[in-house]
């Protein structure tokens, strides 16, 4: 190389004054690509562009690796390099004349080094090799967009029109021509492409190409930035040759599930090889049909499982998963829950499929949500994986990856939480993945390092639970990001007990990017039902026989909303002893009843479930009542009641004799229902229960029943919206004493009624019905119009370059406070950790805390140890509504340590804390609050108090 290209710099560390050459940098980033190409990236990435280049997996892999050996292009021009003028003297020794930075002054924002590599790299293939602007434009945008966001027009025409940002006018401009046409030439020829680009030109690279290849440079140039993987030395050392292997074992990354299918495997026998099933347990028709389906559709495509609860449906979308990866060529498996306690639950039943499956050497696991680190199971996975090697990478000045640390704790896993793969930006690319649906919806939202995040799920078969919990809101983005799975060609599956049928046919349309796929969908309202969808095929559809075993009759009944109704009813029912679920709509609405019902029944006889519990406390009961009322559970031995909120609809595996319910929309009733009865109790099925409760009986209240329609009480409808309500109390009025409601033969015709455009109900309650029609599309529109501010764009034609891909964008997504907004149309709800005065005036937690978390001191004016810090984190509790204001932050920011706001307190830093008394007792923002380990958080008003 010429002097000239010997002196620019890409690397600098101001503390030392080390420093790389950017030839060097660019050398690093190609190898680290090829080996991630080689060693890391799963068949079915390497396969969608290889598909679209002229000869197929070599040009796939030179073309990786082109572009991240040429990513950083963009600092070979003075507004990058005068940045450190210990560097920039030598550059201007040998021809290469720059202005100053300070002369430069906020120029230099115009021509950011990502940029302004788009720029040279399109210059050079029209220079060099004849490439059309609107060709080179579609590959250099990776360069462009290699630290989060691709350019906009904007962005691009204002360094358009300002040359000289790229190369200093006058007589050196000739020779910072020459140096970046050298680099440029020498990335060509050292990365084996220049032949290539003649047929290259041709190709329109598509957008999801385009999205893979700028995420495998993102990766590349992390990884090549690592200074404790390669050092910053410019002198002869610099080209040691193990510097990249040596490298390569520092960063140690497991290599992607290759799973196969088991073919020669019956049903059975993979069940068996796969799963904890009990003794004389058989593979449901349902599992069976989805594994068959897998296996035999066109393609690896999405299945939509919908069958009643309980029926097997997370082991069918596990089997049916492994399948599609092998037949897919996925490299992982994400599984998107509801819910942070739905993921937790989740996490322990994959882990024991995963270490049935075979694998050979360790594999990255990843819980995927902002409290994972507190869930034992993947803590010990974490601890695990204390002899990996711990890295650090530099994100141009963001401080937000893992830094390096000694840790001399050893060990080895099969699965292990690497030290890398659990960052917050690249933890969705380790193999397997559990998370909340928001991480899914997460890749429909314009945000930096999207293109991650887009990788991540390309590599993986995606499961999908719980499809008809999300609302219109988030619907929207599911169905963008089912459009870039489709166009990933990721195989998914999607589980649902209660999906209405307009709902299934737009999941099939985003997905197969068909829209007439609506037209194709058969209008048969048989249950259980399977359908697979692929881009290319019409769908196909399957009704398997739901389990005979399972069948249970309810009858619908009806009570006035008063409590001394309801404990009278209770009273009644539980003379002979039982088990009864009390379900409300609203957590004041769950602490006001079970209130009451322990005046009646005393306070050992009346348990609470509800989200405002501090999340060890709400684990400790959750744990609870699957001891109490889970499949193998022991009941109290006298009458006992359970008082929950929505928790009680998912994720619980609980059984009770008698149901009684707030009116809610169709599906969520019937989710209830698959409370009741659940498992069989004694030798003839229901025979162990009590004989007055041996017919399972569901009991709806929360409604005025005397107006026409009968008007759900207020709480309900705040909740819920009228019109779901009305549609599913229509719904329910053919069933009661003369006629019961069978599940599950009945789930699919009520809920395709609930949520179909038919008219519903009788005619006096037609207006009503009307109106309130009317105000739920209303906000359904408003719900899409909001959303739609944030929402990734539509997969567009080949050839369209990513340019302005995420612009208008939130900039980085996460769980962190108002995080999830993003993606959910609620109220964003604070979360507080909660810690406790004591009588002495010192801090602790709050006393009766498990996993030894208990009453552990805490300093006020210093960061706490790290268990203890760890124990405040694991004391998370989400505040109501009304105490979501800026005024309410403001008070607990007044009230928080500030020695726990130190980056050093990675457990606690950006967190609210709420103090309570030794009563644990406060008051905020003119508001009285309440904890204690039975009920959890009780709010009340000025106004309630008097």
């Amino acid at each position: 190389m010429s002097a000239a290209a010997k002196t620019v710099w890409a690397k600098y560390d101001r503390k030392s004054g080390a420093w790389l050459p950017l030839w060097r940098h660019l050398a690093d980033a190609g190898g680290v690509a090829g080996l991630l190409w080689d060693e890391w990236l799963p068949p079915s990435v390497k396969s969608l562009v290889a598909d679209e280049m002229p000869a197929g997996q070599a040009d796939a892999r030179k073309l990786a690796v082109w572009l991240a050996g040429t990513h950083d292009i963009g600092k070979a021009t003075p507004t990058f390099a005068c940045q450190v003028d210990d560097l920039a003297d030598p550059m201007q020794s040998a021809g290469l004349a720059m202005p100053g930075r300070r002369q430069l002054g906020s120029d230099r924002r115009i021509a950011p080094h990502g940029l302004a590599g788009q720029v040279l790299l399109q210059e050079w293939l029209s220079r060099e090799h004849g490439w059309s602007p609107p060709a080179s434009l579609a590959y250099a945008i990776v360069t462009g967009g290699h630290h989060g966001v691709p350019p906009g027009d904007s962005q691009i025409h204002d360094l358009d029109v300002r040359p000289e940002l790229l190369r200093t006018p006058g007589p050196s401009e000739a020779t910072w021509l020459h140096m970046q046409t050298e680099l440029l030439d020498a990335c060509a020829n050292t990365f084996g492409v220049s032949d290539r680009l003649p047929d290259w030109r041709h190709v329109r690279l598509s957008q999801p190409a385009q999205v893979l290849l700028t995420a495998i440079v993102i990766v590349s140039d992390w990884i090549a930035s690592n200074a404790n993987l390669f050092p910053l030395v410019p002198d002869e050392r610099v080209n040691r040759p193990d510097r990249l292997e040596s490298a390569w074992r520092g960063i140690n990354l497991p290599r992607p599930w290759a799973p196969e299918v088991p073919q020669e495997a019956t049903v059975e026998r993979l069940f068996a090889e796969r799963f904890d099933l009990p003794t004389g347990a058989r593979v449901r028709s349902v599992q069976a049909e989805a594994v068959h389906m897998a296996r035999e559709m066109p393609a690896p495509g999405m299945l939509i499982v919908e069958a009643p609860m309980g029926e097997g449906k997370t082991e069918a979308a596990m089997a049916a998963a492994e399948i599609l990866a092998a037949r897919r060529g996925a490299g992982g498996c994400f599984v998107a829950l509801p819910t942070r306690a739905t993921g937790n639950a989740m996490f322990s039943r994959l882990a024991h499929w995963w270490k049935r499956l075979g694998l050979e050497g360790d594999q990255s696991v990843f819980l995927a949500h902002a409290k994972a680190a507190l869930n034992e199971n993947y803590l010990s996975l974490m601890d695990a994986a204390g002899s990996q090697t711990l890295c650090a990478v530099e994100l141009d000045g963001e401080d937000d990856e893992w830094r390096p640390q000694q840790d001399k704790r050893s060990g080895s896993a099969e699965f292990i939480a690497h030290q890398w793969l659990r960052g917050r930006k690249t933890g969705m690319l380790a193999t397997f993945t559990v998370g909340t649906i928001d991480q899914l919806l997460f890749a429909g939202l314009k945000s930096r390092h999207l293109a991650l995040r887009h990788l991540a799920l390309a590599g993986k078969v995606v499961v999908i639970d719980e499809v008809h919990a999300y609302d219109t809101y988030m619907s929207v983005y599911l169905e963008r990001v089912l459009e870039w799975l489709g166009a990933y060609r990721v195989p998914v599956v999607m589980l649902s007990a209660t999906l209405p049928a307009a709902r299934r046919a737009a999941l099939a349309a985003a997905y197969s990017g068909r829209p007439a796929v609506a037209d194709e969908l058969p209008d048969d309202p048989r249950y259980p039902l399977l359908t697979a969808v692929t881009r290319q095929t019409p769908p196909w559809t399957t009704y398997p026989p739901a389990a005979a075993e399972r069948t249970t009759d309810v009858r619908v009944e009806r009570i006035d909303d008063h409590l001394d109704r309801l404990a009278d009813l209770l009273q009644s029912e539980l003379a002979d002893g039982g088990t009864v679920l009390v379900v409300r709509n609203t957590v004041d609405r769950v602490l006001r009843t079970a209130a009451h019902l322990r005046t009646r029944f005393g306070n050992e006889a009346v348990t609470v479930a509800h989200s405002r519990f501090v999340d060890l406390d709400r684990a400790a009961r959750d744990a609870q009542l699957l001891q109490w009322f889970g499949p193998e559970g022991k009941p109290p031995t006298n009458p006992h009641i359970v008082v929950a909120s929505q928790v009680a609809e998912q994720s619980l595996d609980i059984d009770f004799d008698l149901l009684v319910t707030d009116l809610a929309p169709i599906d969520l009733m019937l989710q209830r229902m698959g409370r009741l009865h659940r498992h069989p109790r004694g030798d003839s099925r229901q025979s162990g229960r009590p004989p007055r409760l041996r017919d399972a009986r569901c009991v709806v209240t929360g409604v005025d029943w005397r107006t026409e329609p009968p008007t759900p009480v207020p709480g309900s409808e705040a909740v819920y919206r009228l019109h779901p309500l009305l549609r599913s109390l229509a719904a329910l009025l053919p069933y009661g004493a003369d006629q019961l409601l069978t599940l599950p033969a009945h789930i699919s015709p009520l809920v395709q009624e609930a949520y179909g455009d038919q008219p519903s109900g009788p005619g006096t309650w037609a207006e009503a019905m009307a109106k309130a029609e009317e105000a739920d599309a209303e906000h359904r529109n408003d719900q899409r119009w909001n959303a739609g501010t944030f929402c990734l764009g539509e997969v567009r034609r080949p050839g369209q370059a990513l340019v302005g891909w995420v612009d208008a964008g939130v900039g980085d997504a996460d769980e962190t406070r108002g995080g999830s907004a993003q993606v959910r149309d609620t109220n964003d709800n604070l979360e507080v950790l909660v810690v406790q005065r004591r009588e002495d005036g010192t801090l602790g937690t709050l006393p009766w805390l498990d996993r030894g978390f208990g009453g552990l001191e805490l300093p006020e004016y210093a960061a706490p140890p790290q268990r203890a810090a760890r124990a405040v984190a694991a004391s998370a509790l989400r505040l109501p509504d009304r105490l979501s204001t800026m005024a309410i932050i403001e008070e607990l920011e007044a009230s928080t340590p500030q020695a726990w706001q130190s980056k050093e307190c990675h457990w606690l830093a950006g967190e609210l804390i709420l103090v309570l008394d030794a009563t644990c007792r406060t008051r905020l923002g003119g508001f009285e609050l309440r904890y204690d380990q039975l009920d959890g958080l009780t709010v009340t008003s000025a106004r309630e108090r008097t």
